[in-house]
């Protein structure tokens, strides 16, 4: 399956006005932001576990990064609450869930298959001035902005950039991405977005898209 998988075009998404479909595990919904490849893919998605659901064990080949957006994350190596920023990288595994239930946004296949840095951070508590620089390497360099009203992100974007909304609006090449809106720019675009009127909130990762490849599998 290919979906916004044309890394030369600009795309927004506003996933609140997705429909939820089913994944193979009861309990767990998702609305797909991009993809390439089938239950095995390189994909950017917003996953929501009912309360008491849970994926079986299983092992990250390709990676995963993920935010959790409400309720509490749960593995078996703790909880995480909302606002937590999480990377867990080839190798690693878990049994993922929620008791209470809850919603993340998530991204597999996307890491340096040599990379083992394996972290959590709560973004806000990093954000002491407002921005936190989340996690940089050789590949892509991540972010977390706290923007007040009517304050300006800009960025020149080499390598792409991509970002997700997490509360407020956030206005940019003629779109207004609210909570859960979704950005992405290719390797020739600059940044120039401006928060609305309640400020914003926003995680951004730039540098990546020239890695983006199916998974190896």
């Amino acid at each position: 399956m290919d979906l916004n998988a044309d890394f030369s075009k600009r795309v927004v998404v506003h996933s609140d006005q997705i429909d939820w479909k089913a994944s193979p595990m009861p309990g767990v919904d998702r609305r797909m932001l991009d993809r390439i490849g089938g239950e095995v893919a390189r994909a950017t998605t917003i996953v929501r576990y009912a309360p008491g659901s849970k994926f079986s064990a299983h092992t990250h080949t390709g990676g995963e990064e993920f935010i959790v957006l409400e309720g509490v994350f749960q593995d078996e190596h703790g909880d995480y609450p909302a606002g937590t920023y999480v990377r867990n990288p080839p190798t690693t595994s878990h049994t993922p869930g929620s008791d209470a239930g809850c919603t993340i946004f998530v991204k597999l296949w996307q890491f340096d298959l040599d990379d083992r840095n394996q972290f959590r951070v709560d973004m806000e508590a990093a954000a002491g001035d407002g921005h936190a620089l989340l996690h940089r390497d050789d590949r892509e360099t991540v972010t977390y902005h706290r923007l007040d009203p009517g304050a300006a992100l800009a960025d020149d974007c080499v390598g792409g950039a991509e970002l997700l909304v997490l509360s407020g609006n956030l206005a940019e090449g003629g779109d207004t991405l609210v909570a859960g809106g979704w950005l992405r720019l290719p390797e020739d675009a600059s940044l120039d977005a401006r928060a609305g009127p309640e400020g914003a909130k926003v995680w951004m990762k730039t540098g990546h898209l020239p890695h983006a490849r199916p998974p190896a599998v």
